[in-house]
């Protein structure tokens, strides 16, 4: 069956605008009417990697909380006050290594529809003091564009508040969808990248580096404030090769000059989301490098440290050190 052939929809969240305008763009769905997305989406038995060939749509209403403190294997860039909220849950792409095929045990998609709700809980925590805010980490918000206006929305409400910083994580090469926005001083775009042959592989369904180039190239040439991500960090054979060219290409492209700063991450996850992920994903050789358990139930490489190094060598022949975190 299609991608959203069948759209479930929490009682309480029908009436709701977003819920009828996303009802309105997939008319041609099945409608199924369910007392709480929970009973669709954490039923037990269910297949991700089936759900993820034929992905369908929930309606909901998120309760609170609607904000969360940073997770500790993040980087805050600096700022204080790191929160992350989540008004969609899963990604229409598929990378082998991605943590939400751990952390959810569905591949359906969720939208709280109470967006509104969630711009008042920044408002009210942005009653005591700034805010560093990250609403599309459980998501790919400007890739779901297209589905509901989020990416759009929460730039533009970015822009009225004093106080608050927000990063807008993607691997979309959907920048068209925004590029009638000015830019937003509060907004940081980030692009997460890897390597032509590293995409290819292991990131199922996201754009091409060069896609994905083409977009930041047009957001910094609009004026946006852009950070460049690199990770995760894979390690593959000849990583060190693979990994130099790729910044060679990048900055062919991108000018060095104009990026806002970039970060570096290597491989890295929390113990149980990788045995899970580990076990669903026989499909893939994406965990077959040796991995070591670090404090705090952290799983990465055991030569972490030189890859991290080795990388922030090179990325430091583009951008001075102060832009560069990780």
């Amino acid at each position: 069956m299609s991608k959203f052939s069948h759209i479930y929809i929490e009682e309480r969240a029908t009436n709701y605008p977003v819920a009828q305008q996303v009802l309105k763009r997939f008319s041609d769905s099945k409608r199924v009417i369910i007392r709480h997305y929970k009973d669709v989406f954490n039923r037990p038995h269910q297949d991700f990697r089936r759900q993820k060939a034929s992905t369908k749509l929930i309606l909901a209403v998120k309760p609170e909380p609607f904000l969360y403190p940073g997770p500790e294997v993040c980087e805050s860039f600096g700022n204080q006050n790191f929160y992350y909220t989540s008004p969609i849950l899963n990604c229409i792409y598929d990378c082998h290594y991605c943590y939400l095929q751990g952390l959810y045990p569905s591949a359906n998609i969720v939208i709280f529809v109470n967006i509104e709700d969630f711009f008042g809980a920044v408002d009210r925590q942005l009653e005591g003091g700034t805010l560093y805010l990250c609403p599309s980490y459980d998501t790919d918000l400007l890739a779901l564009e297209g589905i509901v206006p989020y990416a759009s929305r929460w730039i533009e409400f970015a822009g009225t508040r004093q106080g608050l910083r927000m990063e807008l994580r993607t691997k979309s090469a959907n920048y068209g969808a925004i590029a009638h926005l000015k830019p937003v001083e509060q907004v940081i775009l980030a692009w997460s990248l890897s390597p032509g042959e590293v995409a290819q592989r292991y990131e199922r369904l996201a754009p091409t580096l060069k896609a994905r180039l083409s977009a930041i190239k047009a957001a910094l040439q609009d004026g946006w404030q852009v950070r460049l991500c690199f990770e995760p960090l894979l390690k593959v054979d000849n990583w060190q090769q693979i990994y130099g060219k790729f910044l060679d290409e990048v900055f062919s492209i991108v000018p060095a000059e104009r990026v806002f700063d970039a970060n570096i991450g290597v491989f890295r996850m929390n113990k149980e989301q990788f045995k899970r992920i580990s076990r669903l994903r026989s499909d893939t050789d994406v965990f077959a490098f040796p991995t070591v358990c670090r404090e705090g139930g952290v799983v990465t490489y055991e030569d972490e440290e030189e890859m991290r190094e080795f990388f922030y060598r090179h990325l430091s022949r583009y951008l001075p050190q102060e832009r560069i975190y990780g």
